[in-house]
């Protein structure tokens, strides 16, 4: 079974593994090495409840993920079992990407996304930055923002997927969870890993498998090394997988859990 650590002081509950849904609702626009199809409502369900099986319980999606939260909603049992996370601040429209950090921008994505997902609260939510994470801190005050919803019993945690390692130190300061990039061909942000750990804050990995490119390196298993090299590092609470492939998922969680029995 998956084997789970607390996320930070948030309160939550973990799995080592979770599922990124951007295949779930959009194919244009992505940085995957091949090309794909959306999969049918069947698949979805399908890998969810495989998922469900393995003790996976974290999913992320995102507005900016095309029709990923609604096809979530529609197919998603067991609310109890998931720990649901979702963004803020990018849209995905026609092919384009539209920022917007305002106070009321964020606070009616966060009520979107609550329909869209057919729920009553969020576990986490995430900015989900363009890039200036350190003006989005603060010049919009996203994070006092989501500190209100979070009052207000909308979400429960909150935090940034940042893109650079000074937003990733002011967010381990000032919010629950960072989600930052960390693999075997990018080590940039290794630092606010390290930071997080110290602050006992929870981090999430994005792009653990370089979005599917490190299986372009030499070596006999890249999933594994990678989660080897990432889980290293002491302060990683979680690896989100992007995957549409059952075999796959099963052997990221194989993987993984051989660095915690």
């Amino acid at each position: 079974m998956m084997p789970k650590i607390q996320l930070g002081s948030s309160g939550l509950e973990i799995a080592r593994v979770g599922l990124g849904t951007v295949k779930f609702g959009r194919n244009q626009g992505v940085k995957y090495p091949a090309p794909f199809e959306l999969p049918t409502d069947r698949e979805i369900q399908a890998l969810l409840s495989h998922a469900e099986t393995l003790g996976i319980n974290l999913l992320d999606t995102a507005p900016a993920y095309g029709t990923s939260e609604e096809r979530l909603g529609k197919l998603l049992s067991h609310r109890h079992h998931w720990i649901l996370c979702t963004k803020v601040g990018e849209d995905y429209i026609n092919g384009q990407s539209h920022f917007d950090f305002s106070a009321k921008a964020i606070q009616q994505s966060v009520e979107r996304s609550l329909r869209r997902l057919k729920t009553d609260y969020l576990d986490i939510v995430l900015v989900h930055s363009d890039g200036d994470d350190v003006r989005l801190i603060k010049e919009e005050m996203v994070f006092e923002t989501l500190a209100k919803l979070k009052q207000k019993g909308m979400l429960r945690a909150y935090g940034m997927s940042t893109k650079t390692v000074d937003g990733g130190m002011l967010a381990v300061d000032h919010s629950d969870v960072v989600m930052v990039t960390h693999n075997l061909l990018y080590t940039d942000e290794q630092s606010v890993i390290a930071y997080a750990s110290q602050k006992q804050k929870g981090v999430l990995i994005k792009k653990a498998f370089a979005s599917g490119h490190l299986e372009k390196m030499p070596g006999s298993d890249p999933v594994m090394a990678s989660l080897k090299f990432i889980f290293s590092e002491k302060g990683v609470s979680g690896v989100i997988t992007g995957t549409l492939q059952k075999t796959h998922l099963e052997h990221t969680v194989r993987c993984a859990t051989t660095f915690f029995s």
